[in-house]
Parts: structure tokens; sequence; C-alpha cells
């Protein structure tokens, strides 16, 4: 019984990844299918001529849409049609608040600028001798720093995430001192892995050089690069 215990575990460990992986990805597809196939003309729906559904095919569709879309704003009658969309959406007392946030979230997501977490630390929270994991962001700037520097605490602060679990996308926004900062060597994807997992999933760790928390460089390059311009 031990041995068909540990055959059955096993096996569940190899299979659920898998159909859970497929299980959800099958399910994006039949959602974005049920949105656009019914948007398709006749003649062009592959399901008209065959005694099955097509799957993917919304897919496909919404995909090259989306390509279209990104070629015509990339020209300058794509970027002003834009500008004076985001104009129109910016009078509207409700709509511009959500617009706004909404594209910032998926500019923030999805930029190839280095906008986006690149270390993993712990702190010391909620008290001294507890430890948590943060995702660090970038330097202190605007107005948080220019207040924070006239307190006696506001010397070289860092901004750092702190996420939750096992939903690492709620958490809370901090300005912690550099110093208190540990960074970690292991990546941001296996730091997310063990909030996830609540500590039930360690990544491998082999010891080598250490960066001490002074050393932490977080400062955007496109950041850097603008000053650069503008100095």
């Amino acid at each position: 019984m031990g041995r068909l215990r540990t055959y059955f575990l096993t096996g569940l460990v190899i299979a659920g990844p898998i159909g859970i992986t497929l299980y959800l990805t099958w399910s994006l597809i039949q959602w974005v299918d049920g949105w656009v196939k019914p948007l398709l003309p006749v003649h062009y729906n592959p399901d008209t001529y065959l005694p099955f559904p097509v799957p993917g095919v919304g897919l496909i569709v919404s995909i090259m849409v989306l390509i279209v879309l990104g070629f015509l704003a990339a020209n300058i009658a794509g970027r002003s049609l834009l500008s004076f969309g985001e104009q129109i959406l910016g009078k509207m007392p409700l709509v511009r608040n959500l617009y706004s946030g909404l594209k910032q979230i998926f500019e923030t997501v999805l930029s190839d600028s280095g906008s986006s977490f690149k270390k993993a630390g712990i702190i010391e929270y909620p008290r001294r001798g507890l430890w948590a994991i943060v995702f660090l962001a970038t330097d202190t700037r605007g107005e948080v720093a220019a207040k924070l520097d006239e307190h006696k605490d506001g010397h070289d602060l860092i901004s750092v995430f702190l996420p939750t679990t096992p939903n690492p996308t709620s958490g809370f926004l901090l300005f912690v001192p550099r110093a208190d900062v540990v960074l970690l060597d292991m990546t941001v994807e296996d730091a997310a892995k063990l909030v996830i997992s609540a500590g039930l999933v360690t990544p491998p760790y082999a010891p080598g050089e250490k960066q001490l928390p002074e050393q932490i460089e977080l400062s955007n390059p496109a950041e850097q690069e603008r000053e650069t311009v503008d100095g």
C-alpha cells in the first residue's frame, strides 16, 4: 500500500500541472472563439463548411487583428487618431480614470523597457524577527522621496512590493531603507513560486557570490537615459 501511495502521488505530481495547463488553455481558446466566431462573416467561418467546429479560429483571428491594430497605431496617422480618442476619453469623468488605470497596468506588465521587477529580497515585516519576501521596484523618487528626506528616517529609500500568499497580485507598496533589504540570489519567478506555494516550493540554492544590500542598484535604465539627455 505504501508503494502504491507513492506511485499515485508521483503520477499526480506529473499529471496535475499538465492537466490544469491543458484545461486552462482549452478554456481560453473556447472563450475567445465564443466571442470572435459570431462576428466572423459566414463565408469566412470554417464551421460553415465542416461538420464539426474548428477550435482556435477565434484566437488566430484575434491575434491577427491585434497585429494589424498595432501596425496602424505605430504610424503617424494611427498615433494622431489614438491621441484624439484619448482626449475624448479624458473628458469623461468616470471613464477617464478607468481607462488611464488600465492603460498604465497593461503598459507596466507588457513593457520591455525594464520597468518590471528584476530582483527579489527579504525584509523584516511585519515586525522585527519576522521576514517576508519582497520584489524590488525602483529607487524612491518624486514627492514621496522629497517629503521623506525631511524625516529622519527618509534617507536612501527604495520602493518594494510585498506580495500576499497565495495570491501575489495583491500586496503592499513599501518604502524601505536600502540597508534593511537583504538581496536574494533567486530570480523573481522563483520568489513568486515560493510565495504562491506558501513556502512548499523552495528553489534550489547554490551558494555563490552574494551582493550586499548597499550594492543594490534599482534605477530604471530608461529613466537614467532620459536624465542624461535632459542634463
